[in-house]
């Protein structure tokens, strides 16, 4: 590898998060962007869509950027155009053009090098192909950029990182590389993940992508906490009783059986997505908006958080899941848990949060809710309705919403439940909501590590769940069955009762989109 090998270059800017114009990306030279695991499922549906909406909304001009796909499947560079295109919706751009003309003109700017991910013949060809582009806008000595973002198994990272390092680093600007979940199955795997990554790159060239915070609602959580004056005497155990944050999925594990039995929801879904939504809910504010002062509050709550106990976990598998060909017919893979965790300091002491995510379940959706307690001296008897609580719905219907209580209308002195309500299909009509992929491949072009998971983030989050996944993966905690279309097993409701929780009856929160239809 020696003679071949491209000498290593650190970050050489410092990050940072609030810098004025987003579209000004062309600091510092050609931008070179590699798509490693091209021709696969997550490149074609979610990496080169984000790709392509940057470049419609002009982040990405086609004057300073160039596009590598890179994957072992023998393609010509038509043929990874021909097999996204059907992936990129014409929209308006921010240009005259037609719709359809930016999409060709976007193809335009991708190219394949096929090779394996273990040898260096394929990654010397995909550095010369990046070099001639370097040298065609920026010149022999110009500055250059290069992203790599690989869209492949976490089982290849280690080996593909190794041919970067040794033959795709930039010599004449900064090297990023972005790693999908997850991020390790227990902390040990994780943490020799991360020792294999930390040996070829710095932690500030790594970008850990964890796509629920690129999602709109949850990047407005900072905003809402501590941009508004009402909520500061509110957000403590004072005053909230418990908060839910909930992931439903209203199909089964249809096409990723096999993967999914690997995992299951707690590693899939509740250990990554929910607990980083727990970190920003729960996280005490930070210094400032840099994204490492921000990144240490979040660490500080999860080396809060206590021992997971055995009363507050419920696990359960839908009927039918074992029918997948895929899935081991005695599987025990939980495709839906309820966890209770509880954070130890001075502001949550003895208010339990609530993870909770399963599959073929009788809704899709994701959202947070902040149940407040009790009032006190109840003199309109109105507790019988229900709580107040803060709902934040991630997805769909992007919304925020009170719920409290009002003067049922008419001649009776008689209460009812409504809500404030923003949202956002009503209140921010003609503007479209960014997708995560799209918010965090600028963030990381701009050098913003804020909503990306740092090194020692990771380790501690792994260090919460670990013992109760060894436990589930030794066959000490059983899944509970429960029908498809159900609202998951009963024993996660009493669970939820047996904590704190008081569900409202009688009351649905209806978008006012679907309201106006009405």
């Amino acid at each position: 590898m020696g003679s071949s090998a491209v000498n290593f270059l650190s970050e050489s800017e410092t990050p940072n998060a609030a810098n004025g114009n987003l579209k000004n990306t062309a600091e510092n030279g050609c931008l070179s962007i590699v798509v490693l695991g091209a021709s696969g499922d997550l490149a074609k549906k979610k990496t080169f869509p984000a790709l392509y909406n940057l470049y419609r909304q002009g982040f990405l001009p086609p004057q300073d950027v160039y596009i590598f796909g890179y994957a072992r499947t023998q393609l010509s560079n038509d043929g990874l155009r021909d097999r996204i295109r059907g992936y990129l919706k014409p929209m308006k751009a921010d240009s005259a053009k037609d719709p359809s003309e930016v999409v060709s003109d976007f193809l335009k700017l991708i190219a394949y090098v096929s090779g394996s991910y273990d040898d260096e013949e394929g990654f010397l060809k995909l550095h010369k192909e990046i070099a001639e582009h370097e040298e065609s806008k920026s010149g022999k000595d110009g500055p250059s950029r290069r992203l790599f973002y690989l869209a492949l198994p976490p089982s290849v990272y280690p080996k593909v990182c190794k041919m970067i390092r040794h033959y795709c680093m930039n010599q004449r600007g900064w090297t990023r590389v972005i790693v999908e979940k997850p991020f390790g199955k227990d902390l040990k795997s994780a943490e020799e993940l991360s020792n294999q990554l930390g040996e070829l790159f710095l932690e500030e060239q790594i970008y850990r992508i964890d796509h629920y915070l690129g999602k709109e609602l949850v990047q407005n959580l900072l905003v809402v906490r501590f941009a508004n004056r009402f909520f500061l005497p509110l957000w403590n155990r004072d005053n909230i009783d418990n908060i839910q944050i909930v992931f439903r999925e209203d199909f089964g594990t249809e096409g990723r059986g096999g993967y999914f039995d690997e995992y299951g929801i707690i590693r899939d879904i509740i250990q990554n997505h929910l607990l980083q939504i727990l970190c920003l809910i729960s996280m005490e504010k930070p210094v400032s908006l840099k994204p490492e002062h921000i990144r240490n509050e979040k660490v500080k709550v999860l080396e809060s958080v206590e021992p997971i106990r055995d009363e507050d976990i419920v696990l359960g598998q839908y009927e039918g899941y074992t029918d997948d060909p895929t899935v081991q017919k005695d599987s025990v893979t939980p495709t839906f848990a309820t966890v209770v965790l509880r954070i130890h300091n001075e502001r949550w002491e003895g208010v339990p949060f609530i993870l909770k995510a399963g599959k073929a379940l009788n809704s899709r959706k994701a959202d947070i809710r902040v149940q407040f307690k009790d009032m006190p001296g109840d003199i309109f008897r109105c507790n019988k309705h229900g709580r107040n609580e803060f709902v934040i719905r991630l997805q769909p219907s992007e919304a925020m919403y009170m719920k409290f209580m009002v003067k049922q209308p008419g001649l009776e002195m008689s209460t009812t439940q409504s809500e404030l309500d923003l949202s956002y299909r009503q209140r921010y009509q003609g503007i479209v909501i960014p997708e995560a992929y799209e918010r965090l491949i600028l963030d990381t072009i701009r050098g913003d590590q804020q909503h990306f998971v740092r090194r020692d983030e990771l380790k501690v989050a792994w260090e919460i769940f670990t013992p109760l996944l060894n436990r589930i993966d030794n066959g000490e905690i059983k899944p509970c069955t429960y029908k498809p279309g159900s609202r998951g097993p009963k024993e996660a409701d009493e669970l939820l009762a047996r904590v704190g929780y008081v569900q409202t009856h009688g009351y649905i929160w209806i978008p006012p989109s679907l309201q106006a239809e009405n």
